[in-house]
């Protein structure tokens, strides 16, 4: 999408010399992919705390041959 947007020249200009950015096209295309990112991971950790698993799981016992569920068969 190649729309005009009115944006802070300023700032543009701020974000490209923070980010040591050769253009204000590709400064302002990697603060927005930061700020994606970052959001993503805020999402992330709002999920913290509500899964629940079982404690009496034991992930070694599955790798070992014979063992866990697989030793059922």
């Amino acid at each position: 999408m190649n729309a005009p947007l009115l944006v802070d020249e300023k700032l543009v200009e701020e974000t490209r010399q923070a980010g040591h950015h050769g253009t204000s096209e590709e400064a302002v295309r990697q603060a927005l992919e930061e700020y994606v990112r970052r959001h993503k991971r805020l999402r992330i950790v709002e999920l913290f705390g509500t899964i629940e698993y079982d404690e009496s799981y034991d992930y070694k016992a599955e790798r070992m041959p014979g063992g866990g569920a697989a030793g059922l068969l």
